[in-house]
């Protein structure tokens, strides 16, 4: 009505303007006004518009083949040219009428429509898994699960929790003769010893049909060509089904990581002998340190502390007394000064070399101790008085010490331990010092330090302002029949003043420094400017050589603000990395080793478990057909009454005036109105 009054009003009440030109143009120009008021008009009601949307979706079906080595291992070529040939015969039938998705498993879940059976790893728990996860919630029809039923990785998939309600039709692929087969089975081993050690390797070597035959187990140290046998055995198998455990005690005589190869000998016609030998790898840790206890004269606290500090076995401890010690005192990582420096025995000289290499030292006061020269050599505590003074005292503990977590057992027991010798005199604390042990004297708590720490040029120390430790070392036993506590208080402090700081300035690390071979070696580097602040302007570099010599060259990523380098793959064996940067003007680099171990957990099994896949489809609603049968499998999916559409039904709703060739229409009619009239003469 709006446009309709708009138009009458413009044209036909005015009587004048196109009087000597056809009616036409009148009514034509007055119908152009009426559409666009009317549709202006309607806009500003702010209309809207439902529309329904019907979509169909098909149901999924999901094929997943088992890409691992022991698939091949019982097919020659031709048998896996004819089944990749059904295979994809089988995929091309069912995308007629269904959505297809298909993977390959193994290592890792792929997308693929080919595979070449050359994954180390089954992992079948896994696929079923990511599955459910992936389509749990979507219109899934029924799942293609194609394996010879072995796997070597995750839990066994029949006890999988993943609630799928499709059925799962399985593939039987493989072999389930059991053959001639000598193989070793498991190889147990720690990942990581400590050198001078002994450790332990178990070996479990399992026999099919293997009666009659004498094997020799052998275990071989691999350093680059070179192979020198540890130990040898000889192995009787009187019955078809052989089974036998080997525990081999080996030393661990060279620091780094170690490569050794478990192999028991070839038996007549089995059928593969590529699991008959497997390479482990080890890390020999040489993570002791060697701590010098360097006395005055002999005495009891020798020992107590001795013993110790070896229930750490990354501690090699020794006991030598001043006036005959001839040896470099720079070859220890940590020095223990009982009552010294003594009125005989000055230490000036083993202090001044200490100093060039930053050794920690704890100095422990006796009667023997020459104060005055003992306050000289270091100033955490200082001692007015006289040695040969002494005062019984016990101990409490400072709450406000955070060097170290102490223990509750500690915190609570160390007060009521027997009392130890302190000299007579006034105690002050060195300006930098954080104390642990208070002195108690009778039943007066002082502020008198008895324990302290502190850390001044870049060395630690550490003193005990009394003698007497043995006292607290019995005391403990009597009580609590072992020595845990004191044990604890003095590896703590031994810890604590022994770890050196990483004052590197351009610092490489990896995650590990054994990995398997289908693992990406990930390296990070930080650099750091003078403030210790982190930086990755400059970039950084990286070559990892193998024990051939063959180099691998590579340039960091610069993440943030540090560095990170994705290696990717490398063969097995044993590598060492050089990392190097630039940086005002100077070099820096850093060093390290990594291995990378073959996976051969394929090797150790190759007799089908066909049972597994059919209770798998029994648990699932589904079947098992043979790999020869494959064709059969697309008729039986397609006559399941489940496998039915689904239909989805949407509803969108939108305001008209987001509809864009309504604009253009009133634009349009307006543009159109306006050139007729101008061309008529109208204004």
């Amino acid at each position: 009505m709006l446009g309709l009054a708009y138009a009458l009003t413009l044209y036909l009440r005015d009587k004048e303007s196109f009087k000597d030109k056809s009616p036409l143009l009148k009514w034509g120009l007055g119908i152009l006004r009426f559409l666009a008021i009317s549709l202006i008009s309607i806009l500003l009601l702010a209309p809207l518009l439902k529309r329904f949307q019907t979509d169909i979706k098909n149901p999924i079906i999901i094929i997943g083949q088992d890409n691992s080595q022991s698939i091949a291992s019982a097919m020659d070529e031709s048998k896996i040219a004819t089944y990749k040939s059904d295979l994809n015969s089988l995929i091309t039938k069912l995308k007629e009428n269904y959505e297809v998705k298909t993977y390959t498993f193994g290592d890792d879940i792929k997308t693929a429509d080919d595979f070449e059976f050359d994954e180390k790893v089954s992992n079948l728990s896994d696929f079923i898994d990511y599955s459910y996860d992936t389509y749990g919630d979507q219109n899934l029809g029924a799942m293609v699960f194609a394996s010879d039923g072995i796997f070597n990785e995750g839990k066994n998939p029949i006890y999988s929790k993943a609630g799928i309600k499709a059925p799962v039709f399985t593939v039987a692929l493989g072999d389930t003769t059991q053959k001639r087969d000598l193989l070793i089975k498991h190889v147990y081993h720690n990942k990581i010893a400590y050198l001078s050690d002994k450790f332990a390797i178990q070996v479990d070597i399992l026999g099919k049909n293997c009666s009659g035959t004498r094997p020799v187990l052998t275990v071989s140290k691999v350093d680059g060509k070179n192979t020198t046998k540890l130990y040898t055995k000889s192995l009787r198998i009187d019955e078809q089904q052989y089974y036998h455990s080997e525990e081999v005690i080996l030393n661990a005589d060279r620091a780094g990581v170690q490569r050794y190869r478990i192999y028991v000998s070839n038996v007549k016609d089995e059928i593969s002998s590529r699991n008959n030998v497997k390479d482990i790898f080890i890390d020999i840790l040489d993570a002791r340190q060697k701590v010098l206890i360097l006395a005055n004269a002999p005495h009891p606290d020798l020992s107590a502390l001795k013993q110790s500090i070896t229930t750490n076995k990354n501690y090699e401890t020794e006991v030598q007394y001043a006036s005959k010690f001839q040896k470099n005192i720079e070859d220890y990582d940590f020095v223990i000064f009982h009552q010294l420096p003594s009125q005989n025995n000055n230490i000036e000289g083993l202090l001044s070399r200490m100093k060039r290499r930053n050794i920690p030292r704890w100095f422990i006061v006796g009667n023997q101790i020459n104060l005055n020269k003992f306050n000289q050599v270091q100033s955490v505590i200082s001692i007015a008085g006289n040695s040969k003074n002494t005062n019984e005292v016990q101990t409490t503990i400072e709450t406000e010490f955070n060097l170290f977590k102490i223990d509750e057992q500690l915190r609570n027991n160390i007060g009521s331990f027997s009392p130890i010798i302190a000299p007579f005199g006034e105690f002050k604390t060195g300006g930098d010092a954080l104390v642990l042990l208070k002195q108690k004297i009778g039943k007066v708590n002082t502020n008198y330090p008895l324990l302290a720490f502190s850390q001044k040029d870049n060395i630690k120390t550490a003193v005990l302002a009394a003698e007497g430790i043995w006292k607290w070392r019995l005391f403990d036993y009597l009580q609590h029949e072992n020595t845990e506590i004191i044990d604890e208080l003095i590896l703590k402090s031994i810890q604590y003043l022994s770890v050196k700081e990483d004052k590197r300035k351009f610092r490489v690390s990896t995650a590990k420094n054994i990995y398997n071979e289908n693992e990406s070696i990930i390296f990070d580097a930080e650099l750091y400017n003078s403030s210790y602040e982190l930086i990755n302007e400059p970039d950084a570099f990286m070559v990892v050589e193998d024990s051939e010599g063959k180099e691998y060259n590579f340039t960091f990523n610069k993440t943030a603000n540090y560095y990170t380098l994705d290696a990717g793959l490398l063969p097995e064996g044993n590598y060492t990395f050089s990392a190097y940067t630039n940086y005002n003007a100077e070099r820096l680099n850093n060093a390290g080793k990594f291995s990378i171990q073959p996976i051969q957990l394929e090797l150790y099994e190759t007799t089908a478990n066909h049972g597994l896949l059919r209770n798998l489809s029994k648990r699932f609603g589904g079947s098992t057909v043979a790999a020869a049968n494959l064709a059969s499998l697309g008729d039986i999916i397609t006559k399941n009454e489940n496998m039915k559409p689904v239909m989805f039904q949407t509803t969108k709703t939108r305001s008209v005036i987001n509809i864009k060739w309504i604009f253009f229409l009133i634009l349009g009619l307006l543009a159109l109105e306006w050139f007729l009239r101008r061309f008529n003469g109208g204004y």
